[in-house]
């Protein structure tokens, strides 16, 4: 059915644009007509066949039900084939409102459209874009103190010299019998077990007392179990622990050998190199790559400009303020902290941001980007992985969530529209130490 609506433009200022829209009583009513006879072979009343019921009865009983939905119907029509034709994207939800507040039926229906177009982006020849690219290799240095800390990790111990007193830190076998009231309670009594003094593993102010012990030495260790202990047979009770020491000895860090390796699942020393330094050179990879984007994405800013929506520039405007104050503020958890107002830094921020957030939309619909349903689950996967127990309800919150569900695209569709620009561009590749790859990616901190 054709629409013999009248749309008038009434603002085209930049990128506002306003519409008076009315719709016609006449074709308001042909609408319900047409919605009733569509009803009426399935309609029952009483004193009446089914599907028989006269137009007159039907339009009182459902008549004024149906102008409603027409109407909706006719704007929404109205609508999409304002978009259709003006070929218009708004950047937000419309606003549409009736103007004559006291319309009555049989009158025409008189709306109000406004929006803010998005912007047409200028054609960007991709291939005139330049891209440095850094490269780092893991050199021996770095591998050598990523062993040495897994060594320090594997800590071992080894007798201290007879005689010699246990320090924190050291590892003291024991043999002991735990009292209360005199009496052995059940679990209180163990032999030769280790304990590395200063881990906390033990009651409160039990291993402390273990300091300065020998091998062979006899110790009575006084201790209260806690009030909030889990057996409350003991909770709050005074106890005594007979203890014999068996062994005193000190932590070294495990030889950097074969054992070692095998302690970490590697085969040998030389497979386990070879994993640190492919564990390295995938983080200098990641670092390298988001240096990469930045630098990308300031050229790109610098070779389009476009107007922008107003409306998207102070939603982000407003985005970043809020997001940066919960930063600097983090004991606020609420968000009754009334409005915050953005700054001219964060505005400028919000432009650079809209900016390149419509120009890779842009470039990624032209390359045909899709998100697979396979990279949104593994999205999913990772978040959850926050919330240990709670993954499944984590995923139903997402699939009902249509926010939720954008936040996690936008950066994967983001990642591969540079993927995409990146083929197109002119790439160079810059060998870098570590140190400096580090400074590069502290740089880019520092300015986020």
């Amino acid at each position: 059915m054709g629409y013999c609506m009248q749309v008038t433009e009434t603002l085209n200022e930049g990128l506002k644009r306003g519409y008076a829209i009315t719709v016609t009583a006449a074709e308001l009513d042909s609408k319900v007509v047409e919605k009733l006879v569509e009803a009426q072979p399935d309609i029952e009343m009483k004193g009446f066949r089914k599907g028989k019921v006269p137009m007159p009865l039907l339009r009182k009983q459902y008549g004024q039900r149906l102008l409603g939905e027409a109407m909706q119907e006719s704007i929404d029509g109205a609508m999409s084939s304002h978009f259709e034709s003006s070929g218009d994207r708004p950047a937000m939800q419309p606003e549409v409102k009736m103007t004559n507040d006291d319309w009555k039926e049989g009158e025409d229906v008189k709306v109000e459209m406004s929006y803010e177009a998005l912007p047409t982006i200028p054609e960007l020849d991709l291939s005139v874009v330049t891209v440095e690219k850094l490269v780092a290799k893991a050199d021996d240095a770095s591998v050598e103190e990523a062993l040495a800390n897994l060594a320090e990790t594997a800590q071992d111990f080894k007798d201290r010299d007879a005689g010699a007193k246990a320090e924190d830190g050291d590892q003291v076998t024991f043999d002991f019998v735990g009292k209360v009231d005199g009496e052995a309670f059940d679990g209180g009594s163990a032999e030769d077990y280790p304990l590395v003094l200063g881990s906390g593993s033990f009651i409160p102010g039990f291993e402390e007392q273990l300091v300065g012990v020998s091998t062979g030495d006899e110790k009575t260790v006084e201790v209260s179990f806690p009030e909030e202990y889990g057996a409350p047979n003991l909770a709050g009770k005074a106890a005594t622990f007979e203890c014999t020491i068996k062994a005193v000895k000190e932590p070294v860090a495990a030889e950097i050998n074969d054992e070692l390796a095998k302690k970490f699942g590697a085969e040998d020393l030389a497979a386990l190199k070879t994993q640190i330094t492919e564990r390295l050179e995938a983080e200098y990879t990641g670092a390298a790559r988001a240096v990469m984007k930045r630098s990308l994405l300031d050229s790109l800013d610098g070779l389009v400009s476009f107007d922008l929506p107003p409306s998207l520039v102070d939603a982000e405007a407003k985005q970043i303020a809020h997001q940066l104050y919960h930063e600097e503020n983090p004991d606020d958890h609420g968000h009754d902290h009334g409005d915050i107002t953005p700054t001219d830094e964060h505005m400028s921020l919000a432009v650079r941001r809209v900016r390149l957030g419509l120009l890779l939309a842009e470039l990624g619909q032209q390359a045909k980007v899709e998100v697979s349903d396979a990279e949104m689950t593994q999205a999913i996967m990772n978040q959850a992985r926050q919330y240990p127990g709670q993954e499944r309800q984590f995923f139903d919150f997402v699939r009902q969530n249509q926010q939720m569900q954008q936040q996690l695209r936008a950066p994967i569709f983001e990642d591969k529209v540079i993927d995409f620009i990146v083929e197109q561009a002119k790439v160079t590749e810059k060998e870098v130490s570590k140190d400096d790859l580090q400074k590069a990616v502290e740089a880019l901190e520092d300015e986020a």
